[in-house]
């Protein structure tokens, strides 16, 4: 068997069912990884076995200590479409830079591949995957460039596993960031965002300056400078149940500093 394979839970199973021609849309999943050898499997069943035949998996793997790249390469070998083609690939990178430097180059190869959205999704079970067909259905009914994954409208739920302190912060963290760039989406610092092609074509990956979780902002104030709609759907959010957290001094730093950056920047315009 191959790492530890988690057990799905209620809120990974979908319960919004796509017509025909949209569960076809080509959406790839791009899933960074760092040691996340215990998770990957379980997670790629999970999304694999999902009724979305345009589903494609984009693992993007910063050479990870514990093997979880070679992992990915194994599981891979074991998708194809009917016609033989891989319904999921591995992006390997020779450094462990930055979640948001993964995630731009792992969204660049997505729709250069010809995804029509591309969805971000944590590696460690965090994101609910049960969502993923509603959160098109949103997209493709609204025209919306971005639908977030939201913990903080009505019906968004946190893990019962996170004490009141993490709860407050995570809270405080989102409220810092939109009141300082003055936007209404609710969970700005959100990683769970399904966006369409021409959203990330209009925002220039390659000018993203984020290396860490303050991605996750940049993205979304561009997005809306670019008066693109930004639709938010509720999901409960789970706490991780293999690994550790690559949260560290200098991403947090970077997302105390990074609003203001892009408020000064924006008045320059």
């Amino acid at each position: 068997m191959i790492g530890e394979q988690q057990t799905p839970r209620k809120t990974d199973v979908a319960t919004t069912k796509l017509p025909d021609t949209w569960a076809h849309t080509p959406l790839t999943v791009v899933m960074p990884t760092y040691n996340e050898a215990g998770n990957l499997p379980g997670m790629v069943e999970l999304l694999m076995g999902l009724d979305q035949p345009g589903l494609r998996l984009l693992i993007v793997d910063d050479s990870s200590p514990d093997g979880t790249g070679k992992i990915a390469d194994e599981l891979a070998e074991g998708f194809l479409t009917e016609d033989g083609k891989p319904r999921m690939s591995v992006l390997h990178r020779t450094a462990k830079d930055g979640l948001g430097r993964a995630y731009a180059a792992g969204m660049a190869k997505a729709v250069e591949d010809g995804a029509e959205y591309v969805l971000q999704m944590d590696a460690d079970g965090s994101h609910p995957a049960g969502k993923i067909a509603e959160m098109l259905g949103v997209a493709r009914s609204t025209g919306a460039g971005l639908v977030v994954g939201s913990r903080y409208v009505p019906g968004g739920t946190l893990s019962d596993a996170w004490g009141a302190h993490r709860k407050l912060l995570s809270r405080w963290a989102n409220a810092y960031a939109s009141t300082i760039l003055g936007t209404r989406v609710r969970d700005i610092t959100g990683g769970f965002n399904l966006w369409s092609a021409a959203a990330l074509k209009a925002i220039d990956l390659a000018s993203i300056g984020s290396a860490g979780y303050s991605f996750q902002v940049e993205m979304k104030f561009k997005a809306l400078r670019r008066n693109f709609q930004v639709m938010e759907v509720p999901i409960h959010f789970e706490d991780r149940t293999v690994g550790e957290s690559k949260m560290n001094l200098a991403v947090q730093l970077e997302s105390i500093a990074m609003p203001w950056k892009l408020r000064a920047a924006a008045g320059k315009k």
